[in-house]
């Protein structure tokens, strides 16, 4: 088998690349364990995206960590979930320090355990002078809420008089996103073979290309990400043209 990260035209590279990382519960149930050996058994996949978009030079990759509606499941598990990211944060640290990823967080987290939230504050100011890349992760994050968050502030800033209705456009809108630092997403892959968006960044993927792979989350390796994006550059992004205009 070729090694698929040779294959990859780096001059045709996503530059930001998102990923609902999905299946962690039914990986579980597959082997006759909880649902919370599955997310323990996720973070080597976390690891492999890490890795392969730092290999290959992508700038920009977020990922859907836990999602506004995730505080819907059993306590148990969410107590597991924010455990697991007090644990990996506390490990990975100098990990992601050390490659020079930047990390960022979008999301209310506000809400999250004071421990988890003061150990996200630390990894940001640790990396935030790190140039080699950025590690996004999308925590008490969902879209709905994000873009309700942004009309609710222009609509303050229109009856204060600071700006007129006019005025406002997509660029003018996308500044009140979390994301607003960051470029649209390119790419975004879901996993567990379920096609949908669930709440994720809905207006930064636009244009994105959607890819819906069947594999479960902790089988994620690093190839199954480099099959993406061969993927992806075999894609044509034309946005709104035609195929005529793109060759002319």
């Amino acid at each position: 088998m070729p090694d698929l990260k040779t294959l990859i035209n780096k001059d045709k590279l996503p530059q930001h690349v998102a990923v609902i990382m999905d299946g962690n519960g039914r990986w579980a149930k597959s082997r006759g364990e909880e649902r919370t050996f599955g997310h323990r058994n996720a973070i080597s996949a976390v690891r492999n995206v890490i890795n392969a978009c730092n290999e290959i030079q992508i700038p920009y990759l977020t990922l859907y960590t836990f999602s506004s509606e995730n505080w819907n499941r059993p306590k148990e598990e969410v107590d597991t979930l924010m455990s697991l990211l007090s644990e990996t944060l506390l490990l990975e640290a100098e990990e992601i320090f050390s490659k020079g990823l930047r990390m960022h967080v979008v999301g209310d987290i506000s809400q999250l355990p004071e421990l988890v939230k003061d150990q996200l504050l630390n990894v940001i100011e640790l990396t935030k002078n790190n140039k080699n890349g950025n590690l996004i992760l999308a925590l008490n994050y969902g879209s709905q809420k994000e873009i309700l968050k942004a009309v609710k502030e222009i609509s303050e800033e229109v009856k204060a008089g600071k700006i007129n209705s006019e005025d406002i456009d997509e660029k003018y809108l996308e500044n009140h996103l979390y994301t607003k630092d960051f470029p649209s997403v390119d790419l975004m892959i879901r996993t567990s073979g379920e096609v949908r968006i669930s709440n994720f960044l809905l207006w930064q993927i636009a244009y994105a290309e959607l890819q819906f792979l069947d594999v479960l989350w902790p089988d994620f390796t690093k190839d199954t990400f480099f099959q993406c994006i061969l993927d992806y550059q075999n894609k044509e992004r034309r946005y709104g043209k035609t195929s005529e205009q793109l060759l002319s």
